[in-house]
């Protein structure tokens, strides 16, 4: 997928994020990138190396499934083709972001996520009390033939006690402020995946 290809795309992310602070978009990664991640995630659960996901950080950072309940791990340019393909398209945005809202990023730090059947994510704002670097909240999903049965929605609070219900399609990015938006994962009935980063601004 190349600049030209997608700026409409980025558009109508910019224009979402300006006049309500959120934005869902399908087809966001093409069909054979969305695969691969969700093949890579996988194989990463396979082998252990994801982790229980914490809530908090620095010496108050704790495992709490009754709050939060996947597991993660962190991404890093190199460490896979897909991954480099999918941080290369999110740097892209980032650009877009910064030439046309002026916010400011700097850069993304992301993480695999995967819900097994049960496992939910509380009500919660993604920005610390004690760091503002996290600006923008963006959501990759990774699952196909997702049904409403299989539960998982992202479901996010908006004004005047409205929410937005997102179900975890693959393909489907979901951006929105990290500072204004509460938001959870409803329980899931089937495993979940998905990427979960934030663009962050400098210290």
């Amino acid at each position: 997928m190349n600049t030209l290809a997608i700026t409409p795309l980025f558009e109508r992310i910019v224009d979402d994020l300006a006049t309500k602070g959120w934005s869902q978009q399908a087809a966001f990664t093409p069909e054979d990138l969305t695969a691969q991640l969700a093949e890579e995630c996988r194989h990463r659960a396979e082998k252990g190396q994801l982790e229980a996901a914490g809530i908090g950080r620095g010496n108050a950072k704790a495992v709490n499934t009754g709050i939060r309940g996947d597991k993660i791990q962190w991404l890093e340019q190199g460490q896979n083709t897909a991954v480099d393909r999918y941080l290369e398209l999110m740097e892209q945005l980032r650009a877009a972001l910064n030439r046309t809202l002026f916010l400011g990023l700097d850069e993304l730090e992301c993480h695999f996520a995967l819900y097994s059947p049960g496992a939910f994510y509380k009500k919660h704002v993604d920005r610390f009390r004690d760091d503002d670097r996290r600006i923008v909240t963006c959501i990759a999903y990774l699952n196909d033939n997702w049904l409403p049965e299989d539960g998982g929605e992202l479901r996010i609070y908006l004004e005047h006690e409205h929410v937005h219900e997102v179900p975890p399609q693959a393909g489907t990015l979901v951006v929105f402020m990290s500072a204004d938006l509460a938001h959870e994962v409803l329980p899931v009935q089937r495993e979940r995946l998905s990427i979960t980063g934030w663009f962050l601004r400098r210290a």
